[in-house]
């Protein structure tokens, strides 16, 4: 192996360790024997256990993040909900190990890569989001924070929840997600208060979107449900063409080796050819 291609297996195997085992539950030991190398090439690359295990939190961390990132990006904040719960869940169901790493009580040597923190780094996000939708409503923009970080909790949670059951699936999971977020957000109330013992104070009901906002909503929702079905059409047609081209180089490579193949059995026979008539000239010269 090259020197790159050694550091991603050894990524690669203390990844699948500290989800089973946990940071303190691997050893150095371990991922060695496991890659078939010894302690000092561990050593040689990562400094350490603490050194391989805070560069697997931090490609996790940065591969959930750019997943929630992308989904926030669409135009509706219904959609950028809906893209967002369905990008933890498929980051869940692709990435199994990497969710369970970042769940677990996270050890010193992973820095800032711990559940919490990645939790606020999404939260920040969304709060924008959330900032410019109560502005939209006439809600207080600086409640915003506090309610990112309620939204992005019950994600997360869920998604926690969801890591070991994976019933039901991840399309229905986030339609019941969102279903509970949206529909809260669009009857909220903007001056909450919790009711005392025996003693009930008035609620101010929030005003709830018009037939045209919903009409415009739903017109949105299609839009980006036409551009996100032609985008995945296109990928189709790309993922195609790659394997048309890789067949066709395959075959390619196949029939040189023929040729090689022949070519050399040519050389054998003719090697065979030589050696037969040396051998018939040898026996002849002992006859005479």
């Amino acid at each position: 192996m090259t020197g790159r291609e050694r550091r991603e297996q050894l990524i690669q195997i203390s990844r699948t360790l500290f989800a089973e085992k946990g940071f303190d539950g691997t050893s150095i030991e371990e991922i060695a024997a496991t890659a078939q190398v010894s302690k000092p090439v561990v050593y040689e690359h990562f400094g350490g256990k603490e050194g391989v295990y805070a560069v697997v939190v931090d490609r996790e961390m940065q591969k959930l993040l750019s997943m929630i990132t992308e989904a926030l990006s669409a135009s509706h904040s219904l959609i950028k909900l809906e893209r967002a719960a369905l990008a933890l869940l498929h980051y869940i169901e692709e990435s199994s190990e990497g969710f369970r790493i970042l769940v677990r009580d996270s050890h010193a040597a992973s820095g800032t890569g711990t559940f919490a923190s990645l939790i606020s780094e999404i939260a920040s996000q969304v709060e924008d989001v959330l900032a410019d939708e109560f502005v939209a409503r006439g809600y207080d923009p600086k409640l915003a924070p506090m309610y990112a970080q309620m939204l992005v909790g019950m994600v997360a949670l869920t998604g926690q929840w969801w890591l070991d059951v994976r019933k039901p699936g991840r399309e229905e999971v986030a339609a019941h997600v969102v279903n509970l977020a949206w529909n809260g957000l669009t009857g909220l109330n903007p001056q909450p208060a919790i009711t005392a013992t025996g003693r009930a104070l008035p609620v101010v009901a929030a005003p709830r979107a018009s037939e045209k906002e919903l009409r415009e909503l739903e017109k949105a929702r299609d839009k980006e449900l036409k551009e996100a079905e032609k985008a995945r059409q296109r990928e189709l047609k790309e993922a195609e063409k790659a394997r048309v081209r890789e067949l066709k180089e395959r075959e390619r490579l196949l029939k040189e080796a023929e040729k090689a193949r022949e070519r050399e059995e040519k050389l054998r026979q003719r090697e065979a050819r030589l050696v037969e008539r040396a051998t018939r000239l040898e026996q002849a010269d002992q006859v005479e």
